[in-house]
């Protein structure tokens, strides 16, 4: 079987206005419920999240929601990495969702801000102790000789913290609040007629945040 013959049919559902909330983050938590209950979505966390460094350069990568509220959207990284650098540099990004065994996805458009001292120490402590071993081990984004060097630098963390009970968060490592300003959802349909709808922020004459909503052709 070629390539361009490969194909199959999207029949799950439909998605119509009137199954809209009037807030996207109310829909996407619904969404997100689903896929978190469904076993055909065994990461229904992971996000592509795309950046674009100050020149234009683009890239993309799959992080890990951390955290969800209508504020914005959270995943966590080393700030040396080439995304943090990437966000630092432009703010601008996108977050996409792929619940490819649900027949969804999601696009979020915003920009990046960091998260608080006080917020990244808090979700730093709360990971298994290996993870905050592996932080402080991996120059993330960076070359190394071999995986026996990357090993050896997390068995030389592991004896620096073997006397702590609480290993502190390096300063390198921190999170960003993806703040939210275009959303699209996704729901595939028959005969590639996918339901397509797009929530995009403005401001009201008042100065309050408002969303429009428009179906796109697919």
């Amino acid at each position: 079987m070629g390539i361009d013959s490969i194909r199959r049919d999207y029949e799950q559902g439909s998605l119509n206005r009137d199954q809209l909330t009037d807030t996207p983050h109310a829909l996407f938590e619904q969404w997100f419920a689903a896929a978190i209950q469904s076993a055909d979505t065994p990461d229904p966390t992971a996000m592509v999240l795309s950046t674009a460094s100050a020149t234009g350069r683009p890239a993309q990568r799959v992080v890990l929601l951390k955290g969800s509220s209508p504020e914005g959207y959270c995943f966590y990284t080393n700030y040396n990495s080439r995304k943090a650098q990437d966000l630092d540099e432009n703010p601008q990004c996108c977050l996409h969702f792929a619940w490819l065994g649900m027949e969804r996805q999601i696009i979020i458009e915003g920009t990046a801000e960091r998260l608080t001292d006080a917020e990244n120490d808090a979700y730093f402590a709360s990971r298994p102790r290996q993870s905050q071993l592996g932080a402080w081990a991996s120059a993330q984004s960076e070359t190394v000789a071999s995986r026996e060097a990357l090993d050896q630098k997390f068995a030389e963390a592991t004896t620096q913290f073997a006397t702590e009970a609480h290993i502190p968060r390096p300063e390198f490592w921190g999170g960003y609040r993806i703040q939210p300003l275009r959303y699209e959802f996704w729901q595939g349909g028959r005969a590639r007629l996918h339901d397509r709808f797009i929530y995009e922020r403005a401001l009201s004459d008042q100065g309050q945040h408002l969303w429009s909503i428009s179906r796109l052709q697919p």
